[in-house]
């Protein structure tokens, strides 16, 4: 893996697209930051982090995916590469809440946002941006995050974290190469966050409602069973989990 690091960018994920639009890189270049000055998180929103604290990078995969009908499967192996690796560091109560935030209990530690292009000649390239509160001690402004060191009381070595999930995500990457997706999306479903638990849910136009999470379609769709035993699936952004 080749391994860029920098002081200060403002998006690692803008900064690796830049790159690779420069020059060849090699599968899985990582770029990680100290501090971003306008990172981001899914459908445009900012992704605040402390200086220092926190494992912000991004990952380059080049050729994985054929067709774009595989894009949520990219998604799938990344969120499981992070649960993975934080179970080797024993964070309990791991879970994805759809379609990108990883939980500990009710709290979340990481944030997920992959940016694909599409070539002329039908090549996928994928810019994965992770962002893991790690060593961060103060959320009073964010009441539902967390990180890793309030968590389990004692502060993380972030680039052996960063390793680890290298490691898971070449792994899962190496299932998706040889299509062996139906394992990666047993263990993405069985993770979610508040599978099977009768839970309110908010619409954009605020109509809130009773709903079970039934799982995630292949689309990337939310499947939610509703009051009158229907079940309806959602894009992002067409429903929010309230809790």
């Amino acid at each position: 893996m080749k391994l860029i690091k920098l002081d200060a960018i403002d998006s690692t994920n803008d900064f690796l697209k830049r790159l690779s639009g420069e020059q060849i890189l090699e599968n899985f270049t990582v770029v990680t930051a100290e501090n971003q000055t306008n990172g981001k998180g899914q459908m445009g929103a900012k992704w605040d982090s402390e200086t220092g604290k926190n494992l912000m990078c991004s990952v380059l995969i080049n050729k994985l995916l054929t067709d774009i009908s595989e894009i949520f499967d990219l998604n799938v192996a990344v969120a499981l590469s992070i649960i993975t690796a934080l179970e080797k560091n024993n964070i309990p109560n791991l879970t994805i809440k759809w379609p990108n935030d990883i939980m500990s209990d009710n709290k979340k530690v990481a944030g997920i946002l992959i940016e694909n292009t599409i070539k002329n000649n039908g090549e996928i390239n994928s810019i994965i941006g992770v962002g893991l509160n790690v060593n961060q001690q103060n959320f009073d402004e964010l009441p539902k995050a967390s990180s890793l060191a309030v968590i389990m009381k004692k502060e993380f070595d972030q680039e052996l974290i960063l390793n680890q999930f290298i490691e898971c995500l070449k792994l899962n990457c190496d299932l998706l190469n040889n299509k062996l997706v139906s394992q990666l999306w047993e263990n993405y479903n069985n993770k979610l966050f508040k599978l099977g638990i009768p839970m309110p849910f908010s619409l954009p136009d605020e109509t809130q409602f009773m709903g079970i999470i039934q799982g995630v379609n292949s689309k990337g769709k939310l499947e939610v069973k509703l009051e009158n035993d229907t079940i309806e699936t959602y894009g992002i952004k067409e429903i929010q989990l309230l809790y």
